[in-house]
């Protein structure tokens, strides 16, 4: 399970270190109609490299902080989130 604190239109989509607590995330899409919740998903996806479909919004959909999960090889997937905050072995 990822945190994620999300602001949408943020100029462009990136991905990037946050708090402790969570990551923090740039959408570049309005807060309307699940527009951004849809790139935060693709955001995610493409990050981790998994396809969109293995990326689930569990918590704070209609929040700034969010709460997902992610399918796929755990341990990947943790030096992959290790790499955003720098410490990748």
């Amino acid at each position: 399970m990822l945190a994620i604190r999300v602001t949408p239109r943020g100029g462009r989509d990136a991905l990037m270190a946050g708090t402790a607590a969570h990551f923090a995330a740039r959408i570049s899409a309005p807060p309307v109609d699940g527009a951004a919740n849809a790139a935060l998903i693709a955001l995610v996806a493409k990050t981790f490299g998994v396809p969109k479909r293995d990326v689930a919004i569990i918590g704070g959909e209609s929040a700034r902080l969010k709460r997902l999960a992610i399918t796929g090889d755990a341990r990947a997937l943790a030096e992959r989130a290790r790499a955003l905050y720098g410490d990748a072995p």
